[in-house]
Protein backbone atom coordinates (compact mmCIF):
# COMPACT_ATOMS: atom_id res chain seq x y z
CA UNK A 1 0.00 0.00 0.00
CA UNK A 2 1.31 3.31 -0.81
CA UNK A 3 2.19 5.80 1.68
CA UNK A 4 -0.32 8.53 -0.13
CA UNK A 5 -3.66 5.85 0.48
CA UNK A 6 -2.29 5.66 4.17
CA UNK A 7 -2.45 9.23 4.87
CA UNK A 8 -5.52 11.22 5.30
CA UNK A 9 -6.29 13.79 3.02
CA UNK A 10 -6.43 16.59 4.79
CA UNK A 11 -3.25 15.93 6.75
CA UNK A 12 -1.00 14.86 3.12
CA UNK A 13 0.47 19.18 3.41
CA UNK A 14 1.81 17.54 6.25
CA UNK A 15 3.36 14.46 6.06
CA UNK A 16 7.23 13.96 6.05
CA UNK A 17 9.34 11.12 4.81
CA UNK A 18 10.47 9.27 7.36
CA UNK A 19 14.57 9.31 7.43
CA UNK A 20 16.00 6.27 5.90
CA UNK A 21 19.02 4.67 7.31
CA UNK A 22 21.44 6.51 5.62
CA UNK A 23 19.97 9.47 6.56
CA UNK A 24 19.90 8.65 10.55
CA UNK A 25 23.40 7.06 10.11
CA UNK A 26 24.82 10.47 9.21
CA UNK A 27 23.49 12.29 11.12
CA UNK A 28 24.61 9.92 14.43
CA UNK A 29 28.31 10.55 12.84
CA UNK A 30 27.99 14.30 12.30
CA UNK A 31 26.82 14.09 16.24
CA UNK A 32 29.96 11.74 17.19
CA UNK A 33 32.00 14.04 15.17
CA UNK A 34 31.43 17.37 16.95
CA UNK A 35 34.59 17.28 19.02
CA UNK A 36 36.16 15.01 17.57
CA UNK A 37 37.78 15.17 14.04
CA UNK A 38 34.97 15.59 11.16
CA UNK A 39 32.13 13.21 8.90
CA UNK A 40 31.29 15.41 5.40
CA UNK A 41 30.11 14.21 2.53
CA UNK A 42 32.36 13.79 -0.74
CA UNK A 43 30.13 14.51 -3.25
CA UNK A 44 26.82 12.74 -3.59
CA UNK A 45 27.96 8.88 -2.87
CA UNK A 46 30.91 9.37 -0.78
CA UNK A 47 31.58 10.58 2.75
CA UNK A 48 35.07 10.80 4.68
CA UNK A 49 35.39 10.25 7.90
CA UNK A 50 38.22 11.40 10.40
CA UNK A 51 39.31 10.75 14.12
CA UNK A 52 41.80 12.47 15.35
CA UNK A 53 43.78 10.10 18.17
CA UNK A 54 47.01 9.40 17.99
CA UNK A 55 50.52 9.30 15.94
CA UNK A 56 49.31 6.06 13.84
CA UNK A 57 47.03 6.90 10.81
CA UNK A 58 44.71 4.18 9.31
CA UNK A 59 42.69 4.63 6.08
CA UNK A 60 40.68 2.62 4.96
CA UNK A 61 38.08 2.51 2.01
CA UNK A 62 34.56 1.04 3.00
CA UNK A 63 31.32 0.47 1.77
CA UNK A 64 28.18 1.77 3.40
CA UNK A 65 26.32 -1.30 3.81
CA UNK A 66 29.25 -2.82 4.93
CA UNK A 67 29.30 -0.47 8.10
CA UNK A 68 25.60 -0.65 8.73
CA UNK A 69 25.99 -4.89 9.10
CA UNK A 70 28.80 -4.19 11.39
CA UNK A 71 27.82 -3.86 15.27
CA UNK A 72 27.96 -0.34 16.16
CA UNK A 73 28.23 0.49 12.62
CA UNK A 74 31.03 1.89 12.60
CA UNK A 75 34.03 1.43 10.51
CA UNK A 76 36.36 -1.80 10.16
CA UNK A 77 38.99 0.26 10.65
CA UNK A 78 37.83 2.20 13.41
CA UNK A 79 37.57 -0.64 15.38
CA UNK A 80 41.51 -1.34 14.71
CA UNK A 81 42.58 2.16 15.48
CA UNK A 82 40.48 2.65 18.38
CA UNK A 83 42.10 -0.02 20.34
CA UNK A 84 46.00 0.95 19.47
CA UNK A 85 44.92 4.43 20.26
CA UNK A 86 45.40 5.09 16.36
CA UNK A 87 44.31 7.80 14.42
CA UNK A 88 41.83 6.84 11.56
CA UNK A 89 40.33 8.26 8.16
CA UNK A 90 37.52 6.27 6.61
CA UNK A 91 36.64 6.87 3.11
CA UNK A 92 33.18 5.45 2.50
CA UNK A 93 31.45 4.87 -0.71
CA UNK A 94 27.48 4.32 -1.29
CA UNK A 95 27.49 0.56 -3.33
CA UNK A 96 30.43 -0.42 -5.47
CA UNK A 97 31.62 3.09 -6.87
CA UNK A 98 35.03 2.05 -6.93
CA UNK A 99 36.21 5.59 -5.31
CA UNK A 100 36.23 6.58 -9.18
CA UNK A 101 35.14 10.18 -8.81
CA UNK A 102 36.47 13.12 -9.10
CA UNK A 103 35.28 14.83 -6.25
CA UNK A 104 37.49 12.48 -3.99
CA UNK A 105 40.41 13.10 -6.79
CA UNK A 106 40.35 16.58 -5.29
CA UNK A 107 39.34 15.52 -1.53
CA UNK A 108 42.57 13.36 -1.30
CA UNK A 109 44.66 16.76 -3.19
CA UNK A 110 43.39 18.80 -0.49
CA UNK A 111 44.77 16.22 2.08
CA UNK A 112 47.88 16.81 0.10
CA UNK A 113 47.95 20.52 -0.22
CA UNK A 114 47.21 20.30 3.70
CA UNK A 115 50.26 18.17 4.91
CA UNK A 116 47.56 16.21 6.25
CA UNK A 117 49.72 12.89 6.35
CA UNK A 118 52.80 14.64 7.31
CA UNK A 119 51.54 15.25 10.17
CA UNK A 120 51.45 10.67 11.07
CA UNK A 121 54.76 9.12 12.13
CA UNK A 122 52.71 5.43 10.04
CA UNK A 123 50.58 5.39 7.82
CA UNK A 124 48.85 2.38 6.75
CA UNK A 125 46.13 2.42 3.73
CA UNK A 126 43.86 -0.83 3.92
CA UNK A 127 40.93 -1.94 1.92
CA UNK A 128 39.69 -5.05 -0.25
CA UNK A 129 38.48 -5.56 -3.76
CA UNK A 130 37.24 -2.50 -4.94
CA UNK A 131 38.73 -0.75 -1.78
CA UNK A 132 42.20 -2.58 -2.03
CA UNK A 133 41.83 -0.77 -5.59
CA UNK A 134 41.36 3.26 -3.75
CA UNK A 135 43.71 1.94 -1.38
CA UNK A 136 46.96 1.38 -3.27
CA UNK A 137 45.54 4.27 -5.91
CA UNK A 138 45.36 6.58 -2.90
CA UNK A 139 48.57 5.80 -1.08
CA UNK A 140 50.52 7.93 -3.27
CA UNK A 141 48.98 10.90 -1.58
CA UNK A 142 51.50 9.50 1.46
CA UNK A 143 54.69 8.66 -0.05
CA UNK A 144 56.30 5.70 2.66
CA UNK A 145 52.69 4.58 3.93
CA UNK A 146 52.38 0.65 4.24
CA UNK A 147 49.56 -0.49 1.96
CA UNK A 148 47.76 -3.85 3.13
CA UNK A 149 45.19 -4.51 0.46
CA UNK A 150 42.94 -7.79 0.25
CA UNK A 151 42.17 -9.50 -3.64
CA UNK A 152 44.01 -6.60 -4.79
CA UNK A 153 42.78 -4.82 -8.36
CA UNK A 154 45.07 -2.94 -10.11
CA UNK A 155 42.57 -1.38 -12.80
CA UNK A 156 39.20 -2.29 -14.60
CA UNK A 157 40.54 -0.62 -17.83
CA UNK A 158 39.24 -2.79 -21.05
CA UNK A 159 42.82 -2.45 -22.79
CA UNK A 160 44.43 -3.77 -19.52
CA UNK A 161 42.35 -6.34 -17.70
CA UNK A 162 40.21 -7.13 -20.47
CA UNK A 163 40.72 -11.03 -18.92
CA UNK A 164 38.72 -10.28 -16.05
CA UNK A 165 34.72 -10.32 -16.85
CA UNK A 166 33.36 -9.91 -13.33
CA UNK A 167 33.08 -6.34 -13.67
CA UNK A 168 31.54 -5.55 -16.64
CA UNK A 169 29.01 -3.00 -15.52
CA UNK A 170 31.95 -1.21 -13.79
CA UNK A 171 33.86 -1.14 -17.28
CA UNK A 172 32.28 1.96 -17.95
CA UNK A 173 33.99 3.82 -14.87
CA UNK A 174 37.02 6.10 -15.43
CA UNK A 175 40.51 4.08 -14.67
CA UNK A 176 42.55 6.06 -17.38
CA UNK A 177 43.13 9.42 -15.83
CA UNK A 178 44.08 9.84 -12.18
CA UNK A 179 44.46 7.92 -9.99
CA UNK A 180 43.65 4.85 -12.14
CA UNK A 181 46.49 1.97 -12.43
CA UNK A 182 47.27 1.21 -9.08
CA UNK A 183 50.48 -0.63 -9.67
CA UNK A 184 52.33 2.60 -10.66
CA UNK A 185 50.61 4.51 -7.65
CA UNK A 186 52.53 2.28 -5.09
CA UNK A 187 55.50 2.92 -6.38
CA UNK A 188 56.31 5.31 -3.29
CA UNK A 189 55.08 3.21 -0.29
CA UNK A 190 57.17 1.96 2.03
CA UNK A 191 55.76 -1.68 1.57
CA UNK A 192 52.82 -3.50 0.23
CA UNK A 193 51.21 -6.26 1.42
CA UNK A 194 49.02 -7.85 -1.19
CA UNK A 195 46.78 -11.02 0.03
CA UNK A 196 45.04 -13.18 -2.74
CA UNK A 197 44.14 -16.53 -3.15
CA UNK A 198 46.19 -17.83 -6.38
CA UNK A 199 43.87 -20.51 -6.87
CA UNK A 200 41.57 -17.39 -8.50
CA UNK A 201 43.14 -16.79 -11.51
CA UNK A 202 41.40 -13.22 -12.35
CA UNK A 203 43.07 -12.22 -8.74
CA UNK A 204 46.39 -14.25 -9.31
CA UNK A 205 47.22 -11.65 -12.47
CA UNK A 206 46.03 -8.47 -11.12
CA UNK A 207 48.67 -9.52 -8.17
CA UNK A 208 51.07 -10.52 -10.57
CA UNK A 209 50.38 -6.49 -12.25
CA UNK A 210 51.81 -4.98 -8.98
CA UNK A 211 55.71 -4.93 -9.29
CA UNK A 212 59.01 -4.19 -7.11
CA UNK A 213 61.25 -5.35 -4.20
CA UNK A 214 58.83 -3.67 -1.79
CA UNK A 215 56.07 -5.81 -2.96
CA UNK A 216 55.25 -8.63 -1.13
CA UNK A 217 53.01 -11.56 -2.18
CA UNK A 218 50.80 -13.45 0.69
CA UNK A 219 49.37 -16.36 -1.01
CA UNK A 220 45.76 -17.32 0.91
CA UNK A 221 45.02 -20.72 -0.84
CA UNK A 222 41.89 -22.58 -0.57
CA UNK A 223 40.77 -19.28 0.63
CA UNK A 224 37.87 -18.53 -2.46
CA UNK A 225 36.07 -15.13 -3.23
CA UNK A 226 35.64 -14.18 0.68
CA UNK A 227 38.71 -13.58 1.95
CA UNK A 228 38.24 -11.02 4.22
CA UNK A 229 35.31 -12.79 5.65
CA UNK A 230 37.56 -15.64 6.21
CA UNK A 231 40.43 -13.66 7.59
CA UNK A 232 37.73 -11.90 10.12
CA UNK A 233 36.00 -14.98 11.11
CA UNK A 234 39.80 -15.98 12.26
CA UNK A 235 40.42 -13.08 13.81
CA UNK A 236 43.68 -12.36 12.41
CA UNK A 237 42.65 -9.33 10.24
CA UNK A 238 42.80 -6.83 12.89
CA UNK A 239 46.61 -8.39 14.10
CA UNK A 240 47.53 -7.81 10.35
CA UNK A 241 46.57 -4.43 10.21
CA UNK A 242 48.68 -3.65 13.32
CA UNK A 243 51.68 -5.59 12.28
CA UNK A 244 51.62 -3.45 8.61
CA UNK A 245 51.11 -0.13 9.96
CA UNK A 246 53.75 -0.98 12.81
CA UNK A 247 56.32 -2.31 9.97
CA UNK A 248 56.73 -5.63 11.39
CA UNK A 249 54.36 -8.06 9.16
CA UNK A 250 56.59 -10.78 7.55
CA UNK A 251 55.26 -13.38 5.47
CA UNK A 252 56.41 -15.87 8.34
CA UNK A 253 53.42 -13.86 10.63
CA UNK A 254 51.41 -14.44 8.03
CA UNK A 255 51.77 -18.33 7.37
CA UNK A 256 51.71 -18.29 11.59
CA UNK A 257 48.43 -16.85 11.34
CA UNK A 258 47.01 -17.97 7.97
CA UNK A 259 47.09 -21.55 10.03
CA UNK A 260 44.60 -21.02 12.02
CA UNK A 261 42.27 -21.84 8.99
CA UNK A 262 42.96 -25.88 9.53
CA UNK A 263 41.13 -25.22 12.71
CA UNK A 264 38.58 -22.50 11.43
CA UNK A 265 35.02 -24.24 10.93
CA UNK A 266 33.71 -21.70 8.52
CA UNK A 267 36.57 -21.71 6.42
CA UNK A 268 36.54 -25.72 6.63
CA UNK A 269 32.82 -26.02 5.90
CA UNK A 270 33.38 -23.68 2.84
CA UNK A 271 36.31 -25.64 1.75
CA UNK A 272 34.35 -28.70 2.13
CA UNK A 273 31.76 -27.14 -0.29
CA UNK A 274 34.30 -25.96 -2.88
CA UNK A 275 35.90 -29.83 -3.18
CA UNK A 276 32.38 -31.22 -3.52
CA UNK A 277 31.24 -29.03 -5.93
CA UNK A 278 34.67 -29.44 -8.22
CA UNK A 279 33.62 -33.76 -8.00
CA UNK A 280 36.46 -34.40 -7.69
CA UNK A 281 36.24 -37.41 -5.50
CA UNK A 282 39.84 -38.39 -4.79
CA UNK A 283 40.65 -34.79 -3.96
CA UNK A 284 37.26 -35.13 -1.64
CA UNK A 285 38.15 -38.33 -0.17
CA UNK A 286 41.97 -37.00 0.93
CA UNK A 287 40.27 -33.75 2.28
CA UNK A 288 37.78 -35.33 4.65
CA UNK A 289 40.63 -37.88 5.59
CA UNK A 290 42.65 -34.75 6.71
CA UNK A 291 39.33 -32.85 8.22
CA UNK A 292 38.92 -36.15 10.26
CA UNK A 293 42.07 -35.58 12.26
CA UNK A 294 41.16 -31.97 12.84
CA UNK A 295 37.82 -30.86 13.85
CA UNK A 296 34.30 -32.32 14.83
CA UNK A 297 32.99 -32.13 11.45
CA UNK A 298 29.92 -34.71 10.80
CA UNK A 299 29.46 -34.27 6.99
CA UNK A 300 33.04 -34.67 6.55
CA UNK A 301 33.15 -38.34 8.54
CA UNK A 302 30.35 -39.52 5.92
CA UNK A 303 31.92 -38.31 3.08
CA UNK A 304 35.05 -40.01 4.37
CA UNK A 305 33.01 -43.63 4.91
CA UNK A 306 31.26 -43.18 1.79
CA UNK A 307 34.35 -43.23 -0.42
CA UNK A 308 36.71 -44.98 1.46
CA UNK A 309 36.15 -48.46 -0.70
CA UNK A 310 37.51 -46.60 -3.57
CA UNK A 311 40.38 -44.74 -2.09
CA UNK A 312 41.55 -45.67 1.10
CA UNK A 313 44.25 -48.33 1.73
CA UNK A 314 43.69 -51.74 3.16
CA UNK A 315 44.68 -50.66 7.02
CA UNK A 316 42.21 -47.67 5.89
CA UNK A 317 39.22 -49.61 5.51
CA UNK A 318 39.52 -51.33 8.25
CA UNK A 319 39.34 -48.16 10.22
CA UNK A 320 36.87 -46.49 8.38
CA UNK A 321 34.14 -47.61 9.99
CA UNK A 322 35.09 -45.47 12.82
CA UNK A 323 35.19 -42.45 10.52
CA UNK A 324 31.77 -43.12 9.18
CA UNK A 325 29.83 -42.88 12.08
CA UNK A 326 28.16 -39.61 13.82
Amino acid sequence: MSDEAETPAQDTRHAVTAPSDRDRWCQAMEARCAEVGYFEPVGDRHWAWFHDDGPALVVTFETLDSILAREGQLSFGHSVAAQRGWSHLCLISDGETWFRDDRVYRYFDRLVDEGFFEDFDNVLFYGTGSGAHAACAFAVCAPGAVVLAVQPRATLDPAVTGWDDRFARLRRLDFTSRYGFAPDMVEGAAAVWLIYDPALKADLIHAALFRGPHVHHLRARFAGNRLEDALTSMGVLPRLLTEACEGTLTPHIFARLWRRRLRNLPFLKELLARTEAAQSQRRLWVLCRALNTRVNLPRARRLYGRLHAHYATPAERADAGAWAED
